[in-house]
């Protein structure tokens, strides 16, 4: 744990977020994956200290749910600060990709039991 880390965690969470408890946007799931844009758009502002450490984990595609898990903050939270940093262009988002809708193909489930029951 880093020193800004052990930090942040003595802010409260409404702070955070500036009083807001509902995000601005619906984008975001529990599996929705984050990426930072980068380099970050000339005209965005400079991020808050929260929002960089967000930043700096989200060099990578991460979910909403693990990013949460990495900062010790609320989902409710995370999504709220995620949201101001969408708008802001500093990140993008991904939404789960739908499972398709077709059957599972029994033909090969098939061989994979024979499989199973030879071992």
């Amino acid at each position: 744990m880093t020193d800004s880390d052990a930090a942040g965690r003595l802010v409260r969470p409404f702070a955070l977020t500036g009083g807001r408890t509902r995000p601005s946007r619906a984008d975001f799931t529990l599996i929705t994956t984050v990426t930072a844009v980068d380099p970050p758009p000339e005209r965005a502002r400079r991020p808050q200290p929260e929002q960089s450490r967000i930043l700096r984990r989200c060099v990578r595609p991460v979910a909403v749910a693990e990013l949460a898990a990495l900062l010790d903050l609320p989902v409710s939270v995370v999504v709220i600060m995620l949201c101001d940093l969408l708008e802001a262009g500093l990140i993008t988002a991904h939404p789960p990709r739908p499972v398709s809708p077709r059957s599972p193909d029994l033909d090969l489930l098939q061989k994979v039991r024979e499989g199973l029951g030879r071992l």
